[in-house]
């Protein structure tokens, strides 16, 4: 495990690291590398993710924005984070924020590394 290319990415938690391993069963060491380079540049820290739910407080819907949840951003920024609710929620629910995006940034870094049939 800790000799794992997946080590390499700040703040992964084991729930992250065996999906990543099971999405990429079977890559070249090739493929891999891409796959990590394309998905190290859009993935989201946990820890990182707490530090932007706590500026949510000051720029409403910024944890929102930056998961690419676009219609919720602009809800909580125009009512507040639904007068601070939902963005304490989000404070409270940071990693699993974080797990959802990256879920679907190993989704579309799969598809970039097929599509660019990495051998």
């Amino acid at each position: 495990m800790f000799d794992s290319p997946f080590m390499t990415l700040p703040g992964i938690t084991p729930q992250e690291y065996s999906y990543l391993q099971a999405a990429t069963t079977g890559f070249s060491e090739q493929q891999l590398r891409g796959f990590l380079m394309i998905y190290g540049s859009k993935r989201r820290n946990p820890d990182d993710m707490v530090l932007y739910c706590i500026l949510g407080f000051f720029v409403p819907g910024l944890p929102r924005f930056l998961t690419n949840q676009i219609g919720m951003g602009v809800l909580y920024f125009f009512t507040m984070g639904l007068c601070f609710i939902g963005t304490i929620i989000d404070l409270v629910n940071h990693k699993t924020l974080a797990m959802e995006y990256n879920q679907r940034m190993v989704f579309d870094s799969l598809q970039m590394v097929k599509m660019g049939n990495i051998q």
